[in-house]
C-alpha cells in the first residue's frame, strides 16, 4: 500500500512539474465562431512552448525552404518582435468597415488578432515569446543551411 503510494505521488508530481513547464510559456487561444446554420465553433487553448517543440519535428528541408523565402524579412520581423514587448497594452491596427471589425494589438505580452464581422468571430492570442522562438529557430535552419551547402558569406564576423 505504500508503494503504490509512493508511486502515485511521483506520478503526481511529474505531472504538475510537466504541467507548469508546458504553460510557462502561456497559451496560445484560437476561438472562432461561425453565426449560421451548422457553424463551426471551435476553441482551441494550446500550451505556447508545443509550438517550438513541434517545430523540431518539422524535416529540416522544410525549414530551410521556409527560412530561405523569409530571408529578407526576417531581420525586420525579428526586431518588430522583439520591439513588442516594450508595448504591453497597445492597439496597432483597428479598422472598422460597416459591420466588420479588425483589430490587432498586444495585450499582457500577447499579440492579439480579432476579426468580427457578422456571420463570424475569430479572436487569436498568441505569446510574442513564442513568435520569436519560431523566428530563431528559422533563422538557426537557414544559417546551418547555408553553412552546410557552403553559402556561407558572412563567415568573417564569426571568427
Amino acid at each position: 500500500m505504500i508503494l503504490l503510494a509512493k508511486v502515485a505521488l511521483g506520478f503526481g508530481t511529474t505531472l504538475a512539474v510537466a504541467g507548469a513547464y508546458t504553460f510557462r510559456e502561456g497559451v496560445i487561444r484560437v476561438d472562432v465562431d461561425e453565426f449560421r446554420q451548422g457553424g463551426s465553433h471551435l476553441h482551441m487553448w494550446v500550451p505556447a512552448a508545443a509550438v517550438p517543440m513541434a517545430l523540431r519535428l518539422v524535416p529540416k528541408h522544410h525549414l530551410h525552404c521556409a527560412s530561405f523565402q523569409a530571408r529578407e524579412a526576417m531581420p525586420v520581423v525579428r526586431a518588430m518582435f522583439h520591439e513588442l514587448r516594450n508595448y504591453p497594452n497597445t492597439i496597432f491596427v483597428e479598422v472598422t468597415d460597416g459591420d466588420q471589425h479588425v483589430r490587432i494589438a498586444t495585450e499582457f505580452g500577447k499579440l492579439a488578432i480579432d476579426v468580427t464581422e457578422p456571420g463570424e468571430n475569430v479572436h487569436l492570442r498568441v505569446p510574442i515569446t513564442t513568435v520569436e522562438d519560431v523566428f530563431t529557430q528559422l533563422e538557426t535552419a537557414g544559417l546551418q543551411s547555408d553553412i552546410r551547402d557552403g553559402k556561407d558569406d558572412d563567415k568573417d564576423w564569426r571568427n
